[in-house]
């Protein structure tokens, strides 16, 4: 749809005459702020904990609770078929893993 034809119109009046789709394309046509993120845009992208990974370690350690304070985050690669049947464990694998990484850490 042609921005042109919804400048000055609601959100409602191009939604109501071209549907809710080309109101909503419209407005992202008309903000100035906004980009289209093409497919070589994310062939730079990179993980947020590559890019920024001080940030990313901030935010991670403040989502843990005060009870956690002792612990760091270890980002570290696994075997696809691995880190699925960690996550099968449920809702407490990170517990889980930790407690079996201690026992397999602390055998003498």
């Amino acid at each position: 749809m042609n921005s042109a034809k919804s400048q000055g119109n609601s959100f409602e009046e191009v939604a109501g005459e071209y549907g809710e789709d080309a109101a909503i394309n419209a407005g992202i046509a008309a903000d100035p702020d906004t980009i289209e993120l093409d497919e070589e845009w994310f062939k730079q992208a990179r993980p947020a904990i590559e890019a920024i990974p001080d940030i990313v370690e901030r935010y991670q350690h403040s989502q843990m609770g005060e009870s956690d304070s002792t612990k760091v985050m270890l980002p570290i690669p696994l075997d696809a078929d691995l880190a699925e049947r960690i996550r099968n464990i449920g809702p407490d694998w990170e517990e889980v893993v930790n407690e079996e990484l201690r026992r397999a850490f602390t055998r003498t």
